[in-house]
């Protein structure tokens, strides 16, 4: 049986004289995915992930969060270990998470408007929601 190839396919590979021969890695880097779209991946996974928005609080509850301030502030040189639950702002969209934080307050700064406490978190005064303490 004759095929139109017969007269080539036994023909010796060409090898080119003149451009030196591509390694096989290279050969096969010709022929490896190609992302088009460099990023849509990270730019959906930040668009599906959650964030909650802050509550405003009622002004019943900021009188007592001040209450509860007030006597932290009287008792602060016993260094209170507390539990302090807030608000913190997403860096990339728009809402943020509720986070609790425990340990010992060192002081009330006003002037910035924070709680420090003595392993050195910073916590806003406007973004609390809760305090508690034992």
């Amino acid at each position: 049986m004759k095929t139109q190839y017969d007269d080539i396919i036994h023909l010796p590979h060409h090898v080119s004289k003149t451009r030196p021969q591509m390694s096989m890695l290279d050969r096969a880097a010709q022929f490896s995915p190609f992302a088009a779209l460099t990023g849509y991946e990270d730019a959906i996974q930040e668009t599906g992930r959650l964030t909650d928005t802050k509550v405003e609080i009622g002004e019943e509850v900021r009188e007592e969060l001040d209450r509860k301030q007030q006597y932290l502030q009287d008792i602060i040189a016993d260094r209170p270990e507390i539990t302090i639950t807030y608000f913190v702002p997403d860096e990339r969209k728009a809402g943020g998470s509720y986070t609790s934080h425990t340990g010992s307050l060192k002081r009330i700064d006003y002037y910035e408007r924070v709680f420090v406490l003595t392993d050195g978190t910073k916590i806003p005064l406007d973004e609390i929601a809760d305090i508690e303490w034992e």
